[in-house]
């Protein structure tokens, strides 16, 4: 597995009941990797993987393997328990994922030794490769620069982590720890050319589901020092990255997703489509944002076979 680059973390597609419309993300990560991205990230939580069940989860972990071939699939990990989690693993090893992407536990908030003990538990579940997603702003527990380190002198298979605390110090906290043992993953679209220049190898993106030869020039620019030609894009995209950091981002990317005729603003409930005011902002940002789209575009997105 090799950790680098723009890694989308892609919507689940619903089709009109609000059941997984398979073809429509066959033909999105098709679209993706023609575009640059250099993997996909399934069931995290743009992806809405706490509405799915488990037989839903097994069925999308199947398509987006085989539809991604020869790029890795990286199988996203949550649940409320730990056995659930690890069942999980298991199921993504045998749907053929190359890497896992390890979260914290859903709702509970533990300490270091219970967070410990339920990402240990999925890193012995399987030989896969992982990334470590740490996001205190959403999930309310919080892996410090010494407990990643901790967790990777332990775990030979914990190869990257991804960091979305939102603090740019963290990658270089983590870089002075752990040398070059880790590959460190921006996790918060507005913050990845800082991130970039603080040490990270990658970004998993979330507006790259609509934009992603835009991302992926973004981050090419920033990673080889162009830094003009990084900032001139940073500053077209950033109204539309920042939709990535508040409450109803996946409400938000989805609507993006619409209007740019990549995908649907279908959500399962308790999400509901944006209406009103937060509507009418997301089509202005996104009628804005297609008015002064820079080079390189995203090929045009392919039409249902």
């Amino acid at each position: 597995m090799k950790w680098y680059g723009v890694m989308p973390a892609i919507t689940t597609c619903f089709d009109e009941k609000l059941a997984v419309d398979h073809g429509f993300m066959t033909r999105h990560v098709h679209w993706l990797l023609a575009n640059g991205c250099a993997g996909i990230i399934a069931l995290g939580s743009l992806g809405e993987a706490a509405t799915l069940t488990c037989v839903e989860k097994d069925a999308i972990l199947r398509n987006i393997t085989l539809s991604a071939k020869p790029a890795p699939a990286v199988a996203a990990i949550s649940a409320l328990s730990t056995s659930e989690a690890v069942a999980l693993a298991k199921t993504a090893q045998q749907a053929g994922c190359a890497a896992l992407m390890v979260l914290p536990p859903y709702v509970y908030r533990g300490d270091w030794r219970e967070m410990k003990a339920h990402v240990a538990a999925i890193f012995r579940a399987t030989p896969l490769s992982c990334m470590l997603y740490n996001n205190p702003v959403s999930y309310g527990t919080d892996f410090f620069p010494e407990q990643i380190a901790e967790l990777a002198a332990e775990h030979e298979n914990l190869a990257a982590v991804k960091e979305s605390s939102t603090d740019v110090r963290r990658v270089t906290a983590i870089r002075a720890l752990t040398g070059d043992r880790l590959q460190i993953f921006v996790g918060v679209d507005d913050a990845i050319v800082e991130g970039i220049a603080a040490g990270a190898v990658g970004w998993v993106a979330g507006l790259v589901n609509a934009f992603p030869r835009e991302s992926v020039a973004l981050f090419d620019a920033a990673r080889a020092g162009k830094w003009d030609e990084a900032f001139a894009l940073y500053r077209w995209f950033l109204p539309l990255l920042r939709l990535d950091t508040v409450p109803k981002f996946v409400q938000l990317i989805k609507q993006v997703q619409e209007e740019t005729g990549t995908g649907s603003a279908r959500v399962r409930p308790p999400r509901l489509e944006v209406t009103g005011a937060e509507l009418e902002d997301t089509r202005a940002k996104v009628a804005t944002a297609l008015a002064g789209r820079p080079s390189p575009l995203s090929t045009a997105f392919p039409a249902r076979a």
